[in-house]
């Protein structure tokens, strides 16, 4: 899948029990799982890329939506300056580097980028 700037690319799931919630996707709808430790799982195989990340939080919202961008600091720049709320600061992951906002209303998105 070509990544494009602007455009979802991986949703993000909260759960409190990792191995329960890969099995249950696995044998429901045959999503296949990739672990990054042991507190994290990606999935594949179900129409859009997207995850689970371990929580002892309430879940209330369970989803991350994230977009992909191929220059955060643009971005993030051009967020704060339409009303926008950065909620996590740019932080590294396998594979990259992202940051959560607030939008006016109130979602929690996360924009990710590869560079």
């Amino acid at each position: 899948m070509e990544l494009k700037s602007n455009h979802i690319n991986y949703v993000e799931f909260k759960a409190k029990d990792i191995q329960a919630i890969k099995s249950f996707y696995s044998k429901c709808f045959g999503w296949v799982f990739t672990d990054y430790g042991p507190t994290y799982t990606a999935f594949t195989d179900s129409g859009l890329f997207g995850g689970f990340e371990q929580s002892n939080d309430p879940i209330i919202n369970g989803a991350l939506v994230v977009l992909y961008h191929k220059d955060l600091d643009s971005i993030q720049k051009a967020i704060v300056e339409q009303k926008g709320k950065i909620s996590k600061a740019i932080f590294s992951f396998p594979g990259g580097r992202r940051f959560h906002f607030m939008d006016p209303t109130g979602n929690e998105l996360a924009i990710w980028s590869d560079k």
